[in-house]
């Protein structure tokens, strides 16, 4: 899991996007346009970004398809340490 963490967070361009909807995911859940508004981010952007992280299994989404609500996976929550030196890092 560290692995794949580094890699959507830290190895490429839209990691510091990723990172950001990872700690708003982890403050509360919320759908893709509640993260699109509340940071000042693209409908599409944010949409790409959570089909990334949850195609690696860092976060995870109601069954409904629209207005579909995002959230941290168990072993994404087993890692949030790693996530937050990663984030240190990237920022």
């Amino acid at each position: 899991m560290e692995a794949v963490l580094w890699q959507v967070l830290a190895g490429t361009r839209g990691g510091p996007n990723r990172a950001r909807i990872l700690r708003a995911l982890d403050d509360r859940p919320r759908n893709a346009n509640q993260l699109a508004e509340d940071l000042d981010l693209a409908y599409k952007t944010v949409r790409h970004h959570l089909d990334v992280l949850e195609e690696n299994d860092v976060i995870e989404s109601t069954d409904r398809e629209y207005g579909a609500i995002y959230l941290p996976t168990d072993r994404t929550l087993n890692h949030w340490e790693t996530i937050e030196d990663i984030i240190e890092q990237v920022d």
